[in-house]
């Protein structure tokens, strides 16, 4: 757990490094504590008095509690987003939303960490070729999922269309408006 810890410590700071922004909002909660539980993986991290981030004290009640979902990882290549919808916060708010803001506003910049390897001109067309890829590899799954879809609902009748819910249901109200007027009928021939 120590080097999983010491390796998001490590991701962020860099990250936290080019970004001015990111370190100022941290450094006004500095001493505070921030638990991380992602499943199988939990972490303490503490804000130093840099704006960097360390390790936290196990002894020390945090600050703010996030709860990730499980499937974080995958979240994270494929659709970023996602993760800041499920993402649960408990805690201090001030501390919480400022964490959250600089999360999800923290943008690595590959091009140039590579640049610094291999040179610009390599680094850009690697940076290219991978969007490239990571943009073919989100059809295939949108086209995938689509094809699954269609399947399971026009082809295997695995799953009820969309349509034919919408109609069942319309027929369920109109069934139960139906029993209501005859039940206010019985009712009337009961009282003659």
């Amino acid at each position: 757990m120590d080097f999983i810890q010491s390796v998001v410590i490590r991701a962020l700071n860099h990250l936290i490094r080019g970004e001015g922004w990111a370190r100022s909002r941290l450094l006004g909660h500095a001493g505070t504590q921030l638990a991380i539980d992602s499943g199988p993986f939990k972490l303490r991290l503490g804000i130093d008095e840099h704006g960097y981030f360390q390790a936290g004290d196990d002894a020390r009640q945090p600050d703010v509690m996030v709860s990730l979902p499980p499937d974080v990882a995958a979240r994270m290549i494929f659709d970023r987003d996602a993760i800041f919808v499920s993402v649960k916060l408990e805690g201090a708010a001030d501390i919480a939303e400022s964490f959250a803001f600089v999360v999800r506003n923290l943008r690595w910049n590959a091009e140039g960490d590579l640049a610094d390897v291999i040179g610009d001109i390599p680094a850009r067309r690697l940076c290219l070729l991978a969007q490239s890829t990571a943009a073919g590899i989100q059809r295939v799954i949108g086209s995938v999922g689509e094809n699954l879809t269609e399947y399971a609902t026009e082809e295997s009748s695995l799953l009820a269309r969309h349509r034919d819910v919408i109609g069942f249901g319309n027929s369920v109200m109109t069934l139960r408006d139906d029993v209501a007027r005859l039940e206010k009928r019985i009712t009337r021939l009961r009282g003659h």
